[in-house]
């Protein structure tokens, strides 16, 4: 079985980066994690500045835990006021991934997750980036594949290979997307 990763609301709130980690997540590379919580999190930040998609993100919320079986993660809350962090809004985040035993949590903060707490949980805080690269390491011919997948159901506008990798390094994927780039013709 794959290892266990909660994905913290910031890499869920930008639709590249959530799409492809979601993605990569059905290969069962890896077993993706998130809450509730997390979900209200994501949204009400992608809200602030699109109004307009009050109506499409409780769908797209349902399509991300059904494409991702057994993500929602529930009975963490009787963890989080033992948590001590730089910000407490981000305690719940932790109690979740201690509550489904993950081993990593992929987040944008990393200063947020100091080590000297997660590591008592076994736990370490990476950069999308960083865990895709390593994801890659593992086993790239998943990694090539969901990147495939993803670009294939952008149709409009489709995009290029090359745009496609542009637009990841853009969601800060800069060495996913260097990575990529040797596999053009695959994607």
């Amino acid at each position: 079985m794959s290892f266990v990763v909660l994905l913290d609301a910031n890499v869920l709130f930008p639709f590249t980066l959530r799409d492809f980690l979601v993605t990569l997540a059905t290969t069962e590379l890896y077993q993706a994690k998130w809450t509730d919580q997390i979900h209200d999190e994501w949204t009400r930040n992608l809200l602030k500045g699109r109004p307009d998609l009050v109506d499409s993100l409780p769908k797209t919320r349902a399509l991300m835990d059904k494409a991702v079986p057994d993500c929602l993660v529930t009975g963490y809350e009787d963890l989080i006021e033992s948590l001590e962090l730089p910000d407490p809004d981000d305690r719940h985040v932790v109690a979740a991934a201690i509550r489904c035993g993950a081993q990593i949590l992929v987040t944008n903060n990393l200063k947020d997750f100091p080590s000297e707490v997660l590591d008592q949980y076994g736990i370490e805080a990476q950069h999308p980036d960083e865990f895709l690269e390593y994801q890659f390491g593992l086993r790239p011919n998943l990694v090539i594949r969901a990147a495939k997948e993803q670009r294939a159901r952008w149709k409009n506008p489709p995009l290029t290979a090359e745009e496609y990798l542009e637009r990841l390094s853009a969601q800060g994927l800069v060495v996913t997307a260097e990575k990529l780039a040797d596999y053009l013709e695959l994607i």
